[in-house]
């Protein structure tokens, strides 16, 4: 899940970009600062990911303040403030374009599979999961402490 949403959210970016470029609203400069802030991100949400499907506890808790509380807040927030100044969702509708469309059906996968990804993550399963992966390095750790048979 947290894969799709890293996708979901590099397209939205494509999205973004493009109707930045396409309408003349943003310049090279913003371009580059919001891919600047967008890219490391999606970068180490996937690098996260990868050590939290190696047992990694702290990397789950990462992945769910990180992204499952802030990142969530700074998807919906814009949303919010529409519905909180009178707009309705079917006058957002009706006013939407293709683009518009595309970049709200991105962002609800986006949405939905964070929040299915952090609500996966705490499961009883995937608790035994993480317990599993703490006993495995504990062992291994020692294991590592103790003397071969062979004396050296």
């Amino acid at each position: 899940m947290w894969v799709t949403a890293v996708a979901a959210g590099a397209f939205e970016t494509v999205l973004a970009v493009g109707r930045m470029l396409a309408g003349g609203s943003g310049s090279a400069g913003e371009v580059a600062v919001g891919l600047a802030v967008r890219l490391p991100v999606f970068t180490a949400a996937l690098l996260v990911a990868r050590q939290m499907r190696r047992g990694r506890g702290w990397a789950r808790i990462a992945l769910a303040l990180g992204l499952g509380v802030l990142g969530t807040a700074s998807m919906v927030i814009q949303p919010i403030q529409a519905l909180a100044q009178g707009r309705s969702l079917s006058w957002e509708l009706a006013q939407a374009g293709p683009m518009d469309l595309a970049f709200a059906a991105s962002r609800i996968l986006h949405v939905c599979s964070v929040l299915t990804a952090v609500v996966l993550m705490f499961l009883p399963a995937a608790n035994a999961y993480f317990r599993t992966g703490r006993a495995r390095r504990a062992l291994v750790r020692d294991t590592a402490d103790v003397p071969s048979a062979t004396g050296s």
